[in-house]
């Protein structure tokens, strides 16, 4: 029986291993010919045209059969490598995404809606993964090697990147990449994703509006971020906002707004501006508001000297665990500058300065609530009186995942109440009663 001549068996399968190991082979020979360097410096239309007829050679060469579509997506690649981020760029491209995080040049891992998912996309090797990584450093000044085996960086829209090579990353170069949407959540979306209830919410506004100090804390990927973005929207516009970070991510649409941002050391390791310098001159520059991106270090005291001084309604956020702990690691970075201040003269001025506590929370199910407002009373003895408002109570996870829960007030009437009520703004009683059930 013979085989019609249109039908090859030997022909490899779209997406089966021998078609992924034929591409690999190809896109791997291509890259040696191609001198990369020199076509990201030329007219990227003369180098796709160069990398268009190369392909079809080798093709030829190696009797290759892709379909016009694969030629297409090799082609797609190659131009990515050239021009961009290699196998990322896909990745950068899906707004869905907001982690890419890549675990040696075999793992790719990428968050959704809260929740890691393996992708397959893969690097050819570390050398591979290692051009990329060069090509995102050397894009802000920074450089990664032997000598200097950290560093963190930041793409064209923003994102943060945080890149970790041998010696110190025992496999193989890692590269992590905290993307951020380019239209942030609002204040009605975090009632609408049931981050917080509404009565939380107008809570929250009414706080920003009378220009208590906020501190809002919790772990990596909580949503400090976006949240510290939502309440900085209620500021007036009437008001001059200094915004202090270490990677610019607030989006502050105010007209009154300067931003600063931390730099790291140069190449010879000097010329690094940290978060205290920036806070001890932009005391000088007559901000009526000061929005720390995060607070990590010896600037804390620096911080809460400027709320306590003038600067009011002044925001920032922590990591930290719980309400508590919040003040503890508060406590501590007041320490690492000033290690003679007694206990007692920290604490003094963390209750002075502090209003109000929120603590936000990602649970295992991918969403991001607020779990606890709470408000800074005073002191007794040695110890920071604290009393919640509001909560989260978690009540267990349903078959699917999601976390079943709810937010309850307290029935506790703030403290604060009476500031706002100076301020003009009266709340009502019920407020600060009810349940929200959350399934």
């Amino acid at each position: 029986m013979s085989v019609p001549a249109s039908l090859n068996l030997n022909q490899p399968t779209p997406g089966g291993q021998q078609y992924l190991e034929l591409k690999a082979n190809v896109h791997r020979k291509l890259l040696n010919r191609l001198n990369l360097e020199a076509l990201a410096q030329s007219d990227r239309a003369r180098a796709e045209s160069e990398i268009r007829t190369l392909l079809l050679e080798l093709l030829t060469e190696e009797n290759t059969p892709l379909s016009l579509g694969e030629r297409d997506m090799l082609f797609a690649e190659l131009i990515d490598d050239v021009f961009g981020l290699g196998p990322l760029e896909p990745l950068l491209r899906d707004p869905s995404i907001s982690d890419i995080l890549v675990n040696t040049h075999r793992h790719v891992f990428v968050e959704r809606g809260g929740t890691l998912h393996r992708v397959p996309t893969t690097f050819q090797d570390d050398r591979h993964l290692m051009r990329v990584i060069d090509r995102i450093v050397s894009g802000v000044g920074r450089r990664v090697d032997d000598s200097s085996p950290m560093v963190d960086a930041r793409l064209s829209d923003g994102s943060r990147v945080n890149a970790i090579i041998p010696p110190l990353a025992v496999d193989g170069p890692l590269l992590s990449i905290r993307r951020f949407p380019a239209e942030r959540l609002k204040a009605e979306d975090l009632v609408n994703i049931r981050s917080m209830t509404r009565p939380m919410l107008e809570f929250l506004e009414h706080c920003v509006r009378a220009r208590l100090n906020m501190l809002i804390s919790g772990g990596t990927g909580a949503g400090k971020t976006t949240l510290l973005n939502v309440l900085s929207s209620f500021i007036s516009e009437r008001e001059r906002i200094v915004t202090i970070e270490d990677a610019a991510e607030l989006q502050l649409h105010q007209e009154h707004v300067a931003r600063l941002e931390t730099r790291p050391p140069n190449v010879e390791g000097k010329g690094a501006i940290r978060q205290r310098q920036l806070l001890i001159n932009a005391l000088r520059m007559r901000p009526d508001r000061i929005v720390v991106g995060e607070t990590r270090g010896e600037e804390a005291l620096d911080m809460l000297q400027a709320m306590n001084t003038g600067h009011d309604g002044s925001l920032t956020t922590v990591h930290a665990n719980t309400p508590r702990d919040a003040l503890s690691r508060i406590e501590t970075m007041i320490a690492m500058g000033a290690t003679n201040l007694p206990e007692r003269a920290m604490r003094q001025q963390i209750a002075a300065a502090i209003q109000i506590v929120i603590q936000q929370s990602r649970f295992s199910d991918g969403t991001r609530k607020v779990i606890s407002i709470s408000e800074i009373t005073g002191m007794e003895g040695d110890v920071i009186t604290m009393q919640e408002i509001f909560l989260f109570e978690k009540l267990g996870v349903a078959q699917d995942g999601k976390v079943i829960g709810r937010f309850r007030a307290t029935g506790v009437r703030p403290k604060a109440c009476e500031r706002l009520k100076a301020s003009g703004i009266h709340l009502p009683p019920d407020m600060f009663e009810g349940v929200v059930e959350v399934k």
